[in-house]
């Protein structure tokens, strides 16, 4: 794997040139500098073999955000195979970016790209030639917003790594399990997703917010290879007045579709709040495995815990007819302490996730559930008829059921078919949902 990093000031257009690199929306972008602050990963949209890296912009700040964003952008050029340095063709060249041109040379001795963002018309550039003078060679005119130029990249790209003969660069990547984190600012998101990496990747500060694009890291933890998603923390809407945070926030609930997992981390030491709840609600309305990650363990009293817990289970319990039993496990990603076995416990409900139960087994389930308690008459007074069921979906798990006599079975009854065809074959911490298909009439 080749890795590319897009590096220069705040506001070039970076990360615009990161989305369209890689044919997402994955990097942040707003017109305000200063944006991104975690460096984000991802494939170059035409060649797998190259990984691209949008960092936060260079920044001369000695302490803060700004700072340690600006270190983990120097560390991505420090171990970057080749650099595209973006400046912005409209403001010309400007002393900061003679002096991270010069920042850039002692970091490393990789190739550099340089790329004059802005440049859609050539009219509106300021002295294109001064750009010689970071002695970066030949400056190479873009527009990252209109996707312009790129023949240039992928030219310079070819140079640097060469498409062997018999490379098939549109092949698939490994089937990873994608795990999103979420849940409310400052609960220790970014804590865990580096206790899990086994080094300091994200930016943690003792303040809520210092998260803001979902950043998606590839790992391989506990045995097993993961795609690994930090979010943005989730707020309530009537405490949301930055339209950078209401951007980071649907990033974060993007996250929840394209994940196959969603770790939810709430704070221990306080109560549960509605907000986490409405969270668990979307991840279970998307079909998605959700663990409720109970964060800062180790600083509730030894003699409060199993109250706490025990309260919190009755909360997901009640809140949810969806699931069965919630997996709710407690943690401190500070220490490190059972974030292996919760890990375990994740692994262990997507195998189950991923098997498909024996269509003779789940109808002697259903048969033995029905003979126990029957159906409810129809509003017709018919009475309802069970026929055959079979498993017609994973993630969620679906169940059909073909019925006769009437298809309007009442939720409750659902509810009990769910939990016993649950309990039966262990799917108590799986997303179910059971479609009901009216059986054909053959004398119609």
């Amino acid at each position: 794997m080749i890795k590319i990093t897009i590096a220069g000031r705040p506001n070039t257009g970076k990360s615009t040139l990161f989305n369209a690199l890689t044919g997402t929306r994955d990097a942040l972008v707003h017109d305000r500098p200063g944006v991104t602050r975690d460096t984000i990963y991802g494939t170059l949209s035409i060649r797998s073999d190259c990984q691209i890296c949008d960092t936060a912009g260079l920044e001369n700040a000695r302490k803060g955000i700004a700072a340690d964003s600006t270190g983990m952008a120097l560390d991505a050029i420090s171990s970057a195979d080749a650099i595209l340095f973006v400046v912005d063709g409209r403001a010309g060249l400007l002393s900061e970016d003679m002096d991270w041109a010069r920042t850039v040379r002692r970091k490393t001795r990789a190739p550099v790209l340089l790329l004059v963002n802005k440049s859609e018309s050539g009219k509106r550039l300021n002295n294109i030639h001064d750009f010689y003078k970071l002695g970066f060679g030949e400056p190479v005119l873009i527009s990252a917003e209109h996707k312009t130029g790129f023949d240039s990249i992928f030219e310079f790209l070819e140079h640097i790594a060469p498409v062997t003969k018999g490379d098939n660069t549109k092949e698939e990547p490994e089937r990873r399990v994608k795990i999103a984190v979420l849940g409310q600012p400052n609960v220790g998101k970014s804590t865990l997703v580096n206790r899990v990496l086994g080094e300091n990747r994200q930016i943690v500060k003792d303040e809520p917010g210092v998260t803001r694009d979902t950043v998606k890291i590839p790992v391989k933890f506990y045995g097993r290879d993961i795609l690994l998603m930090d979010t943005a923390g989730l707020r309530r809407k009537s405490n949301v007045h930055d339209d950078v945070e209401t951007l980071s926030a649907l990033k974060s609930l993007d996250a929840i579709e394209k994940s196959d997992v969603v770790i939810l981390v709430v704070d221990a030491t306080r109560d549960i709040e509605n907000q986490a709840l409405g969270i668990a609600a979307r991840v279970y309305d998307a079909g998605k495995i959700l663990c409720v990650a109970l964060n800062k363990w180790d600083l509730v009293d030894a003699d409060e815990r199993d109250e706490k817990l025990l309260k919190l289970k009755h909360h997901f319990t009640n809140s949810f007819h969806q699931i069965i039993k919630p997996m709710i496990l407690a943690i401190s990603a500070e220490t490190g302490t059972g974030v292996q076995n919760m890990f375990k416990r994740i692994y262990e409900q997507w195998d189950i996730s991923n098997t498909t139960a024996p269509t003779s087994l789940l109808n002697k389930i259903i048969g033995e559930l029905v003979e126990s308690r029957q159906p409810p008459m129809s509003r017709l007074k018919r009475p309802m008829r069970i026929k055959f069921a079979s498993q017609t979906g994973r993630h969620p798990m679906r169940i059909t059921i073909n019925v006769g006599g009437a298809s309007d079975i009442p939720e409750s009854y659902t509810r009990y078919l769910r939990r016993g065809i649950a309990s039966a074959l262990k799917w108590e911490h799986l997303p179910i949902t059971i479609e009901y298909k009216k059986a054909d009439n053959p004398f119609d």
